[in-house]
This record gives C-alpha cells, structure tokens and sequence, in this order.
C-alpha cells in the first residue's frame, strides 16, 4: 500500500520528531519512558503473582509431558506475539496508542470493538482474580499475627480495593513507573522466596507419599486439563502493550524490543523455576495458589505474601487504565477534573471488590480470564494482525512463507485453547456455586 511503502522509503531514523506525526489518538505531552521503565510495565504487568502462582496446579492437571510442554511454547508464543504488536507501531505513518486504536488501523470498527471487548473482558477478569490472590495474601499474614481472629477474606479484599481506589488517583501509567519498579522487584523477590521455599519443602517432605499422577474421574482430569490451558494463557496475559509502548520515548521500537525481553527474561527464570518446583515438591496435592502449600518456615511464607500484595497493587493498577481512558474519552471533564476521576474510580473498584468478594474462586477467574481475554490479545490478535499489514514480505525475505506458516499455527492452537479453556473454567464455576455459598470466607 502506498502508505507502507512511503514509511518504508523514509530515512532509517523514522522516529526523530513524534510531534510532526499524524496520531490516533491524542497525547499531551512527549514520552519520556525509557526501556527500563518499559520493562517494568511489561514485567509488572505479566509477571505477577496471581498469574504465575496457578502453574504448579496447571501443570498438575496436564502432568509432566503435555504441562511442560504447554508452559514453554506459551512463553515463546507470548515472546514472540509482543515483538510483532511492538513492530506495528507506526505500521501505517500513524502512531496508535491503545491497543483499541491499533486493532482499528487494521481491521477498521470491527478491530476496534473486539478488542475493546476482549481487553475489558481481561481487564476485569484480571483485577477480579488479583483482588483475591491479594485479600488471601493479606489474610494469611493477619493469621499469622493473629490465629484467632475474626476478619476474613472478604474483609481483606475490601482493604486492598481501598488502597486501589488511592492509586488510581494517579493519572496515567508513567506516573506509576516508579511503584512498578517497586513491584518488578517484588516480583523477583516473590519468584525467590516462593521457589526458595517450594524446594526447600519438597525435601522435608516423604518423597515416596508423592504422587504425579493425574487425579480424578476422566471427565474431571478433561475439563481440569481444559482449566490448565485458560489457566496458563492468563499467565502471559499482556492486554496493555501499545499503552505502554506509548509512554516510551525514541526510538520507540527499539526501546520497546528490549524491555519486552528484559522483561521475559525474569518472567523464564520466575515462571519455569515456580511451575516445574511446586509440581515436583506437591505433586498433584498442590493448592491453586502454590503458597496456600507451604507450611514452613513461617517467616518466609509471610515474606512471599507480602511481596505478593506489593507487586498485585501494580498489576491491577495497569489493567484499570484502558477503562478510565474509555470513560474519561466520553466526557469533557478529562483527567483534570480530581472529583468526576473519584467518582467513577470509585464505582468501577467497588464493582471489582463486590465481586471479588461474592465469589472468591481464584483459579476459576483465572482460567476464564486467561481463554476468553487474554487469549485472544496476546496470541491470536498478534499474528494475525502482522499477516494483514504485510510486514512479513518486508522483514523476513525469503523466510516469510516459514513465518506465515508459524503465524497461522500460532492463530488456529489459541484459539483452540480459547475455546477449550473457557468450557473448563465454566464448568468448575458452576460447580463451586453450587458448593459454597456467596460471600464464602475461603
């Protein structure tokens, strides 16, 4: 097309003056982000606590061979889907901010409204499971200090919301960079301590009292195998790439090349270490959430909690920000009105913590989320949007029918775990409603 071709004709510095460039949606001020700072949101954003905690129980429902092999190409799927979401900025002379705004140039308004659809479904999915992971996080440190103590899950939850609602005070993603540097620390910190620990437990334990084998009826391990895959694919769930693409100064691409790996790089050596260590030490007996399985020493169980809850505060954090951009873009009072940013921060977080609350069923969130949001944005959207702009004849030379091969393989399996991790996570929703009752104190 006549618009790549005159972007591709242009001098190799094409990204020497933001300003002159047409835009699809409109910014304020120039980014100053560096790679570093990208690779704290990126990292903040995947890496958390609540994501990489299900893997030891993921892998447990897919055993070693298909667990193992599940976890690895997600990671090198997920890899390789955030380069080519960071190769299309500007694809078109345009620079697209949010992933909504990027989808459009593509695929016009039907680009547009699925992905601001799936990426609500991830956004909310997403805070809805990290608020709990947060309030059981919590209340295992109260218990801790206080066995006998009368708060409960829901209580905690509703503190952490509370702490949210003040962070969303803040008004955009830069201005969080340094609480998500915090957070990529306790990230590190979390992986640490929890594999740390995992190992350290697994050798206490009688090793022969150990199973690996797959539990259950065999339509229980079908739809637990099912989970697994929803469960793995909100693992790498990363809805807000162009977001955060947008607060990185030039070269954009260059710079957002290497905090994405930088990023991956902590996310392989925290993800693999943790699944592999907590299914190994557990064996198939491991909890949804891998610290509700550790049992000593105490000290550093509360530690890795505390690691937890600081790094989750960031998580939600970033997967607010495409819901206040929505409702700030549809009212004249933008950013800059502090009273209309409370109101409707503080509507959206209590929807968040009322249904945290009522239904504090981690790991059916988890999986849900992971196959019906973030599947789609982090695995399918990828590939198929880097085959309709045509970057692969330009890039790749005589590679690119290998590439495109690679791109439809990737398109068709996720959106197979797609489906199949949403019937999954459907299922065991349906049976823990029947189980507990809402507002159940797990």
């Amino acid at each position: 097309m006549a618009t790549e071709t005159n972007v591709k004709d242009k001098a190799p510095n094409q990204e020497e003056d933001w300003r002159r460039l047409p835009t699809s949606d409109a910014i304020d001020h120039e980014p100053t982000g560096t790679w570093q700072h990208a690779a704290f949101h990126v990292a903040t954003t995947i890496a958390t606590p609540a994501a990489y905690a299900p893997l030891p129980f993921a892998v447990a429902s897919l055993g070693w061979p298909l667990g193992v092999t599940s976890l690895v190409a997600g990671t090198l799927a997920t890899w390789y889907s955030s380069l080519l979401i960071a190769s299309l900025w500007r694809w078109d002379g345009k620079k697209h901010t949010t992933y909504r705004h990027l989808a459009r140039s593509i695929y016009g308004p039907l680009g547009y409204w699925s992905i601001a659809f799936f990426q609500q479904v991830a956004s909310l999915g997403n805070n809805i499971a990290v608020q709990i992971a947060a309030g059981s996080s919590l209340k295992a440190i109260y218990k801790y200090y206080q066995p006998d103590g009368s708060l409960t899950l829901q209580h905690f939850i509703m503190f952490f919301g509370a702490f949210e609602l003040f962070l969303s005070q803040f008004p955009d993603i830069h201005s969080l960079r340094w609480v998500n540097a915090l957070c990529t620390l306790s990230t590190i910190g979390f992986a640490g301590t929890t594999i740390g620990v995992t190992i350290y437990n697994g050798k206490k334990m009688n090793r022969e009292l150990i199973s690996h084998s797959l539990q259950g009826t065999s339509s229980t391990r079908v739809f637990k195998a099912f989970n697994a895959l929803g469960a793995i694919a909100f693992s790498f769930g990363d809805a807000m790439l162009p977001e955060i693409q947008n607060t990185v100064k030039n070269p954009t691409k260059k710079n957002m090349y290497k905090g994405v790996s930088a990023a991956y790089t902590i996310i392989v050596l925290s993800y693999w270490q943790l699944a592999f260590s907590g299914f190994w030490a557990f064996g198939s007996d491991v909890q949804p959430y891998i610290v509700a399985s550790l049992t000593t020493p105490m000290w550093t169980i509360i530690m890795a909690n505390l690691f937890a809850v600081i790094q989750i505060s960031g998580c939600f954090q970033i997967y607010c920000r495409p819901t206040y951009a929505y409702l700030e873009g549809r009212t004249p009072y933008r950013k800059t009105n502090i009273f209309y940013r409370l109101v409707y921060t503080t509507i959206y977080i209590g929807l968040i913590t009322l249904v945290a609350s009522a239904m504090p069923f981690f790991v059916d969130f988890v999986g849900i989320c992971g196959a019906i949001g973030f599947t789609p944005l982090d695995f399918v959207f990828p590939v198929l949007a880097h085959i309709k702009v045509g970057k692969m004849a330009a890039k790749f030379g005589k590679f690119r029918h290998a590439v495109l091969l690679l791109n439809i393989i990737i398109a068709v399996w996720f959106s197979i775990v797609a489906v199949l991790g949403c019937v999954g996570a459907v299922r065991f929703i349906v049976e823990d409603v029947k189980t507990y009752k809402l507002f159940h104190d797990m």
